[in-house]
């Protein structure tokens, strides 16, 4: 059977183990039903998911112009502190900004590779740590907007990683740590405006379980641009990963508004 559409990243169902979906325009795929299965997959063109022009895509599905001006890729997106819409200080677009910051965020303590401290909107939990590839994480505080989100991780940034490791995460290199018992740690590193959201005792450990077969022993990425046709046996998916038999591993976030021809 083949599918044919612009990749955006994998849906998810927090389920056990986690449900993931490829949904194109005209069909969506469970891809948990591909594991075990020959899958061939086919880079066909670009597609912009702003403008929606066929442009060689530059960051975050947009193209070049689009990446430089669309307000869902400002800075503030990687690097919350510098949200400015609490203070009625416009970015790229104040409305969107408003929209996007002004709500509740949850700053988390995540288990992927090593501990891993993050930023999330509270609507996103937990299909971010899903995307990590998070095994377990665990809510540190829930604050009214994106600021004290992003002031609270820069506080945390010097005792613990805010990037995963995505090898380790795809080979399941991950350490054995007590989250609740680092939690009880943080009242003294966490920015005071942010201490009254703190409640250190919560039982809210999310524990997640991936669809893998087998794990890599090597893993090595594949680029669509230099490698426009694949195939492999399926043997997992973590993150926004397909972890395939050869050790190959193909991360469909990063390829979000490339055409693919998926065949199975």
């Amino acid at each position: 059977m083949t599918y044919e559409g612009v990749l955006t990243k994998m849906q998810t169902e927090f389920s056990n183990p986690i449900q993931y979906y490829l949904v194109f325009e005209n069909s969506f795929l469970s891809v948990n039903q591909l594991l075990d299965k020959t899958v061939t997959l086919n880079f066909i063109g670009y597609q912009c998911l702003s403008c929606g022009k066929k442009k060689k895509i530059f960051r975050q599905g947009f193209c070049y112009d689009c990446f430089m001006s669309n307000p869902a890729a400002g800075d503030w997106i990687m690097k919350p502190e510098l949200s400015t819409a609490h203070l009625d200080i416009e970015d790229r677009d104040l409305e969107y900004e408003k929209r996007v910051q002004l709500q509740p965020h949850v700053v988390y303590l995540a288990l992927s590779s090593e501990i891993k401290v993050g930023v999330t909107r509270n609507t996103q939990v937990p299909t971010r740590w899903i995307d990590q590839g998070a095994i377990q994480a665990i809510p540190i505080v829930e604050v009214p907007n994106r600021y004290l989100a992003g002031i609270t991780e820069v506080a945390l940034k010097d005792h613990y990683a805010d990037k995963t490791n995505w090898q380790k995460m795809l080979k399941n290199e991950v350490p054995e740590v007590d989250l609740l018992a680092e939690r009880l740690k943080l009242d003294s590193l966490l920015p005071s405006e942010v201490l009254p959201y703190f409640n250190p005792n919560k039982e809210d450990m999310y524990q997640l379980h991936f669809p893998v077969l087998e794990y890599p022993k090597k893993v090595t990425s594949l680029n669509l641009d230099k490698t426009p046709n694949y195939t492999g046996v399926l043997k997992g998916i973590k993150g926004q990963y397909l972890l395939f038999e050869d050790g190959t591993v193909f991360n469909v976030r990063t390829y979000e508004g490339y055409v693919v021809q998926l065949h199975v």
